[in-house]
């Protein structure tokens, strides 16, 4: 088992590349997690490695044809069959149970007979019951896709593993089935995951950005460790390469003062003791000479200058982004929402819960909602707020502000502009230039502000919200979270939690990320 990577690089047409020149190789029951920023190409370097993308220069190979669990799980118009990669031997098999005598169905088959049983316990493992191997796949939830997937895992038990962001919609059981399975297997495991406790599991870290990639030698905390202690080697060289530029620039300045006053005193002399046919000559070696002492001292400046310059670029890479919402109006305590013996039913379909549920959220509480993939928590949120209407019950709401953040960001218009949603919610009327110093705080530069939307990465479309609540300067009573980092790569991550920590309002969360739970701080568990 073997995964060989040589001088490895890629771009879109009319882009600069992703990544160029990288040399990666990987050998027998080795995990490795691959981290970097959204955009960095984590994921189109899996699809370079599975061979679903053709690189510009260099080559991948593997010993074996690698299984492979995309990010966006589950393609619109395929079957259960399909996504597990069994649809060829299923049909192979029932048409010689159904009397073919044809060689190329048993060869497609190769023997496999147990096939269709051994997917349908997969399936059972990872928590699908009752569908039908032929089910489209489109009728199942984001959760669901997703086990499809891992069921593959328990299907085809294969030697190489590229697994983008495995956790994705997953719940608590669906997560730790995959831990459990990651820990136990032989293969050779890739990952790309923004989960803390996954990443901890890989014995590799390797970081991916535009010059290549660099490969730390353990899990996930080490590699954090690393970071900080690179991230303080380039604050130490930041502060010497400012005081080489001082002292440059201030002996550049002494020399100058010298030789001026030395030319100013050998003219004099000249001008009384040298013939007039030897004075230009004087005159212009002595002007040569300060010209080259000046090129001197502004060759050193410019080199000291360029190279404290990419050390502060360095810097500016690790730097983290400090969103802050501000303070919430509603005092501690006041009752928000109060849902009395609420269920709900979709058409033609029986109610979602056994029994109604009973719910109150007050001012100041951070509320977890937990269940398994369809229990119905986002149907719950929806409920609360207005956007969907009980089937039973009713729920009572006071008069508050509240915004609600999805896994995709979908509150955002993605046809606009970066600077066009920027204005739309400048309901402050800030002038320009002061509009556009909060979108280069939130990173996003002047190059970038015609870009649409829709081309944002998970990370950006955070950053771009956060920026424009900052724009808005309106806080919210209630935030309501499902899924928010879960397709956030760990830096974004980490700014959206150090957002919400600091925010003194309400929450209700929906998340199956136990280190966002953990790190933000709830107050209370409403179970599914």
């Amino acid at each position: 088992m073997s995964i060989i990577i040589n001088d490895l690089s890629y771009g879109y047409p009319g882009r600069q590349n992703l990544f160029t020149g990288i040399n990666f190789s990987a050998e027998s029951q080795e995990k490795i997690s691959i981290v970097g920023d959204n955009g960095a190409g984590k994921s189109t370097l899996l699809k370079l490695i599975i061979g679903l993308l053709t690189p510009l220069d260099g080559s991948v190979s593997c010993s074996s044809k690698p299984y492979y669990l995309p990010q966006h799980s589950g393609e619109s118009g395929k079957s259960v069959a399909e996504i597990l990669q069994v649809d060829d031997k299923l049909s192979a098999l029932k048409a010689i149970e159904q009397g073919s005598l044809l060689q190329a169905h048993y060869d497609v088959l190769d023997d496999d007979w147990d096939i269709e049983s051994r997917c349908r316990d997969a399936l059972a493992k990872c928590g699908i019951f009752n569908v039908e191997l032929d089910a489209p796949v489109d009728s199942l939830s984001g959760g669901e896709k997703t086990k499809v997937f891992l069921a593959g895992l328990f299907a085809h038990s294969p030697d190489i593993l590229l697994l983008d962001e495995p956790t994705n919609h997953l719940d608590r059981a669906g997560r730790n089935l995959l831990y459990r399975f990651v820990e136990q297997s032989r293969a050779l495991i890739v990952v790309v995951s923004h989960d803390i406790r996954l990443l901890n599991l890989m014995r590799i870290t390797c970081e991916l950005n535009s010059h290549g990639m660099k490969q730390y030698g353990g899990n996930y905390d080490f590699y954090r460790e690393r970071k900080a202690i690179e991230l303080a080697a380039i604050d130490a060289a930041v502060r010497e390469e400012e005081k080489t530029l001082r002292l440059a620039r201030k002996q550049a300045q002494a020399v100058s003062r010298r030789q001026e006053k030395r030319s100013s005193s050998q003219g004099e002399k000249n001008k009384t003791q040298v013939p007039r046919i030897m004075r230009n000559t004087l005159r212009n070696s002595a002007e040569n000479t300060a010209s080259k002492l000046r090129d001197k001292h502004a060759e050193i400046i410019d080199e000291s200058a360029e190279k404290l310059s990419e050390l502060k670029r360095q810097k500016e890479s690790l730097k983290e982004l400090k969103p802050n919402l501000g303070d919430a109006s509603l005092h501690a305590g006041k009752l928000l929402i109060n849902a009395e013996e609420v269920n709900f039913a979709y058409e033609n379909k029986s109610a979602l819960w056994k029994t109604s549920v009973n719910f109150k959220l007050f001012a100041k509480d951070r509320i977890l909602v937990s269940g398994n993939n369809g229990s119905g928590k986002t149907t719950f949120l929806n409920l609360l707020v207005g956007i969907l209407e009980p089937t039973q019950g009713q729920v009572k709401r006071s008069n508050f502000e509240w915004i609600y953040i999805d896994q995709n960001y979908s509150n955002i218009n993605v046809e606009l502009s970066i600077v066009q949603l920027a204005e739309q919610y400048n309901v402050r009327n800030l002038e320009e230039h002061e509009l556009k110093l909060r979108l280069n705080r939130f990173l996003f530069p002047s190059d970038t502000w015609d870009k649409k939307c829709r081309d944002l990465s998970g990370g950006e479309k955070m950053r771009l919200y956060l920026c424009c609540l900052m724009i808005k300067n309106q806080t919210p009573d209630l935030i309501i979270l499902d899924e928010p980092s879960n397709n956030l790569d760990i830096a974004s991550t980490q700014i959206l939690i150090r957002t919400i920590k600091n925010y003194s309002g309400s929450l209700l969360i929906v998340s199956h990320d136990q280190y966002f739970v953990d790190e933000i701080g709830v107050t209370g568990l409403l179970d599914f």
